[in-house]
């Protein structure tokens, strides 16, 4: 799930991705959703882990797919299907700067958080190329090698 912020709104967030891709540029995003998913997402019950944005140039348009937000319980007769496409909101010269950066081989666009903004559930989205083996590897290094400097320091103090 995510971590919970002051106003009991949630954070998800896609640690995979930021472990599989390298993010070059991020956009934020609004969202097309029904009651019962937004209140699903009030409490976390949102995976992004699979999910993907697919650009389309014309007309312009963001769809975010594979995207699990669960059923809301209380809702009964009007729930909505857990892994139905999204349509994200964004401005036609953004749309258009992504279908530019992805039109380039080995580049996608990739869910990285979802979020409340002013009541609003909003996507940040990311643009990314896929790490290789060894970058992940060295990804894993980096971070244990600045965990032990952390930890090293804090003992000293």
């Amino acid at each position: 799930m995510g971590k919970k912020k002051a106003n009991n709104e949630p954070t998800i967030e896609n640690r995979k991705a930021r472990h599989d891709y390298h993010i070059s540029e991020t956009l934020e995003c609004g969202m097309i959703l029904e009651g019962s998913e937004v209140k699903s997402c009030r409490e976390g019950k949102v995976s992004l882990a699979e999910g993907y944005v697919r650009v389309e140039p014309a007309p312009p348009g963001l769809y975010l797919h594979n995207v699990q937000i669960d059923e809301y319980p209380p809702a009964r007769g009007n729930q909505h299907t857990p892994k139905r496409v999204r349509t994200l909101l964004a401005h036609k010269r953004q749309i258009a700067n992504l279908a530019r950066d992805t039109a380039q081989k080995g580049f996608t666009v990739v869910p990285l958080k979802m979020y409340f903004k002013d009541g609003r559930v909003k996507c940040l989205i990311g643009v990314a190329k896929g790490k290789g083996e060894y970058d992940k590897r060295q990804s894993l290094k980096t971070r244990d090698a600045a965990k032990d400097i952390r930890r090293a320091m804090t003992k000293r103090l």
